[in-house]
Order: structure tokens, then sequence, then C-alpha cells
């Protein structure tokens, strides 16, 4: 099957954020990058603001399909145990650069976050706003905390956790998940 300009577009983008971060991605940097006209491009996005709306969209299903990969059953039908285990499997072992780059500096407007906010609310929701929420509630909200901490410190710091550490972090985080469910 042959891919489609625009996901060439998308994958394009993403490479110049792993590259150069997302300041760069300007139709020039793009089209050079997926060697597609400026005409091609605005085609699929008539402004940056929309380019950068999909590769939002582009990077949120690509986490949401490696997430549906680890589960046996439609995301609907998972316990929420088994959707924060998924979310922190993907997010321990998958994050790009290019991926933490995006979400730590776009996400203003809220609009840019709005992909991440609803695929988290399917995937690892916080709890209830009220203090009174089933203490495994808390746990999973916990456990997601500490999962999107392995991105943002690899962001924040400019490097890779060991792949040992980060992998013995994931299955800590699973394993307290999945004492409470039991």
């Amino acid at each position: 099957m042959r891919t489609s300009n625009k996901t060439k577009i998308l994958d394009a983008a993403v490479r110049v954020i792993n590259r150069d971060g997302v300041r760069a991605v300007t139709f020039e940097s793009v089209s050079s990058e997926s060697g597609l006209t400026r005409g091609g491009l605005l085609y699929h996005f008539p402004s940056r603001e929309a380019l950068l709306r999909g590769i939002d969209e582009h990077l949120v299903q690509a986490w949401e399909a490696s997430m549906q990969q680890l589960l046996d059953v439609p995301a609907g039908q998972a316990s929420a145990v088994e959707r924060h285990a998924a979310y922190m499997r993907v997010s321990a072992h998958s994050a790009t650069r290019a991926e933490l780059i995006f979400m730590l500096e776009s996400v203003q407007p809220d609009s840019d976050v709005a992909p991440w906010s609803e695929a988290m609310a399917r995937w690892a929701p916080p709890p209830p706003r009220s203090g009174e929420a089933d203490p495994a509630v808390w746990d999973n909200f916990i456990a997601r905390l500490a999962a999107d901490g392995l991105w943002v410190y690899e962001g924040m710091y400019n490097g890779r956790i060991d792949e040992d550490v980060r992998a013995g972090i994931a299955q800590r985080l699973m394993a307290m998940l999945r004492a409470r469910a039991e």
C-alpha cells in the first residue's frame, strides 16, 4: 500500500521536530524533508497551525495504536488497570525524542493539547475531582504520573534513561497496579 502524501508530510514534520524542535516546523523545512512542494503541503494543511494539529493527531493515533496492540481486547472493553498498563509500557519504551519535544513544546494554546487530553481520557484518566474516589483509581493515576514523569524527565534533561531502568520502572508500576486490582 502506498503511503499518502499527508502521511509523508506528517512523518517528515516529525523528523524535523526530532532533529530541530517544534519551532523549526515551517512549510519550507517540511517541504524539503518530505520531498513535496509547498503547494502539496498547503493542499493538506492550509496553515502552520493546521500542520501542528495534524502532527498532534498523527502522534496520538500512533500512541493509541501502540497501546491497543498491547491489549487482548478493544480498549473500551479493557479494564482501567489494563489500559493504564498499556499506557505505561508505551510511555516507558516507545516515546521518541520528537514526541517528547512535541509534547513539551506544543501545549499552548489549549487546542493543541486537546488530542492528547482526549486520548488520555480514554487510556489513563485522572481520578474524579472528589477526594472520595476509590483508592484503586488514585493508584492508577499515580502510576500514570510516574509513567509521564519518564518522558518529562528525558525531555527536560535531554537524555534517555537506561533501557533496563525504564523496563524496571514500567514493570514495577504494572506490578503495583495488578496487585491493587487483585
